[in-house]
Protein backbone atom coordinates (compact mmCIF):
# COMPACT_ATOMS: atom_id res chain seq x y z
CA UNK A 1 0.00 0.00 0.00
CA UNK A 2 2.73 2.46 1.00
CA UNK A 3 5.96 2.58 -0.94
CA UNK A 4 8.10 4.60 1.43
CA UNK A 5 8.46 5.55 5.06
CA UNK A 6 7.51 9.14 4.27
CA UNK A 7 4.12 8.02 2.93
CA UNK A 8 3.48 5.96 6.08
CA UNK A 9 4.38 8.85 8.36
CA UNK A 10 2.28 11.30 6.35
CA UNK A 11 -0.72 8.95 6.39
CA UNK A 12 -0.47 8.39 10.15
CA UNK A 13 -0.18 12.15 10.71
CA UNK A 14 -3.28 12.76 8.59
CA UNK A 15 -5.23 10.08 10.52
CA UNK A 16 -4.27 11.53 13.91
CA UNK A 17 -5.06 15.05 12.71
CA UNK A 18 -8.44 13.91 11.35
CA UNK A 19 -9.40 12.16 14.59
CA UNK A 20 -8.44 15.25 16.59
CA UNK A 21 -10.46 17.58 14.37
CA UNK A 22 -13.50 15.24 14.48
CA UNK A 23 -13.30 15.15 18.29
CA UNK A 24 -13.10 18.93 18.45
CA UNK A 25 -16.09 19.33 16.11
CA UNK A 26 -18.11 16.80 18.14
CA UNK A 27 -17.17 18.63 21.36
CA UNK A 28 -18.34 21.97 19.99
CA UNK A 29 -21.60 20.46 18.71
CA UNK A 30 -22.20 18.84 22.11
CA UNK A 31 -21.45 22.10 23.90
CA UNK A 32 -23.82 23.99 21.61
CA UNK A 33 -26.58 21.44 22.24
CA UNK A 34 -25.93 21.64 25.99
CA UNK A 35 -26.10 25.44 26.01
CA UNK A 36 -29.31 25.64 23.93
CA UNK A 37 -31.26 23.46 26.38
CA UNK A 38 -33.82 25.31 28.40
CA UNK A 39 -32.67 25.89 31.93
CA UNK A 40 -35.19 26.16 34.70
CA UNK A 41 -34.41 27.86 37.95
CA UNK A 42 -36.11 26.34 40.95
CA UNK A 43 -37.49 28.75 43.48
CA UNK A 44 -39.23 28.16 46.76
CA UNK A 45 -39.76 29.80 50.10
CA UNK A 46 -37.71 27.18 51.90
CA UNK A 47 -33.98 27.62 51.14
CA UNK A 48 -33.03 24.08 52.17
CA UNK A 49 -35.65 22.55 49.91
CA UNK A 50 -34.54 24.77 46.98
CA UNK A 51 -30.91 23.86 47.53
CA UNK A 52 -31.75 20.14 47.63
CA UNK A 53 -33.81 20.38 44.44
CA UNK A 54 -31.04 22.32 42.62
CA UNK A 55 -28.18 20.08 43.75
CA UNK A 56 -28.92 17.13 41.44
CA UNK A 57 -29.08 19.21 38.22
CA UNK A 58 -25.98 21.09 39.36
CA UNK A 59 -24.01 17.85 39.74
CA UNK A 60 -25.24 16.61 36.34
CA UNK A 61 -24.18 19.91 34.75
CA UNK A 62 -20.72 19.68 36.35
CA UNK A 63 -20.28 16.15 35.01
CA UNK A 64 -21.25 17.29 31.51
CA UNK A 65 -18.85 20.25 31.67
CA UNK A 66 -15.98 17.99 32.77
CA UNK A 67 -16.83 15.60 29.95
CA UNK A 68 -16.79 18.43 27.40
CA UNK A 69 -13.55 19.82 28.82
CA UNK A 70 -11.76 16.46 28.65
CA UNK A 71 -13.05 15.84 25.12
CA UNK A 72 -11.82 19.27 23.99
CA UNK A 73 -8.46 18.71 25.67
CA UNK A 74 -7.95 15.28 24.07
CA UNK A 75 -9.12 16.60 20.69
CA UNK A 76 -6.68 19.49 20.82
CA UNK A 77 -3.81 17.19 21.89
CA UNK A 78 -4.53 14.84 18.99
CA UNK A 79 -4.72 17.75 16.58
CA UNK A 80 -1.39 19.12 17.82
CA UNK A 81 0.24 15.68 17.54
CA UNK A 82 -1.08 15.22 14.01
CA UNK A 83 0.29 18.56 12.90
CA UNK A 84 3.63 17.79 14.58
CA UNK A 85 3.87 14.45 12.79
CA UNK A 86 3.13 16.11 9.44
CA UNK A 87 5.66 18.88 10.01
CA UNK A 88 8.45 16.51 11.05
CA UNK A 89 7.89 13.99 8.26
CA UNK A 90 11.12 13.34 6.36
CA UNK A 91 11.58 15.87 3.58
CA UNK A 92 13.85 13.74 1.39
CA UNK A 93 14.05 10.09 0.60
CA UNK A 94 16.84 8.15 2.24
CA UNK A 95 19.13 6.60 -0.36
CA UNK A 96 21.24 3.64 0.69
CA UNK A 97 24.91 4.22 -0.09
CA UNK A 98 26.89 1.05 -0.78
CA UNK A 99 29.45 0.28 1.87
CA UNK A 100 33.08 0.94 1.04
CA UNK A 101 35.35 -1.99 0.56
CA UNK A 102 38.14 -2.59 3.03
CA UNK A 103 40.75 -1.41 0.51
CA UNK A 104 38.92 1.87 -0.16
CA UNK A 105 38.46 2.43 3.58
CA UNK A 106 42.18 1.86 4.17
CA UNK A 107 43.12 4.35 1.42
CA UNK A 108 40.75 6.92 2.86
CA UNK A 109 42.26 6.50 6.34
CA UNK A 110 45.83 6.88 5.02
CA UNK A 111 44.88 9.99 3.04
CA UNK A 112 43.17 11.52 6.07
CA UNK A 113 46.26 10.90 8.22
CA UNK A 114 48.52 12.54 5.60
CA UNK A 115 46.30 15.60 5.43
CA UNK A 116 46.26 15.86 9.22
CA UNK A 117 50.08 15.69 9.39
CA UNK A 118 50.47 18.33 6.67
CA UNK A 119 48.10 20.72 8.39
CA UNK A 120 49.99 20.28 11.67
CA UNK A 121 53.29 21.11 9.93
CA UNK A 122 51.79 24.17 8.25
CA UNK A 123 50.41 25.55 11.46
CA UNK A 124 52.91 27.68 13.32
CA UNK A 125 52.78 28.23 16.98
CA UNK A 126 52.10 31.84 17.84
CA UNK A 127 55.07 33.82 19.01
CA UNK A 128 54.98 34.94 22.59
CA UNK A 129 56.36 38.35 23.32
CA UNK A 130 56.99 39.20 26.94
CA UNK A 131 57.21 42.85 27.85
CA UNK A 132 58.64 43.33 31.33
CA UNK A 133 56.94 45.91 33.49
CA UNK A 134 58.71 49.19 33.85
CA UNK A 135 60.82 49.48 36.89
CA UNK A 136 59.80 52.43 38.89
CA UNK A 137 62.55 54.37 40.46
CA UNK A 138 61.76 55.49 43.88
CA UNK A 139 63.09 58.77 44.87
CA UNK A 140 64.80 58.84 48.13
CA UNK A 141 64.86 61.85 50.38
CA UNK A 142 68.43 62.56 49.38
CA UNK A 143 67.57 62.64 45.65
CA UNK A 144 64.52 64.79 45.92
CA UNK A 145 64.96 68.54 45.63
CA UNK A 146 64.34 70.45 48.78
Amino acid sequence: MFKSLKEKITFSGMVVLGIGVVLLIFTFISAYGFLTQSLSIASSDDFVQTFGAALAPLIATCIRLMYLGIMGWVGSLLTIRGVTILIHAPKTEVVAVPAKTAMQQQKTDVTAKKVALETKKEQKEPEVIVIPPEQLTQKTDSQSPS
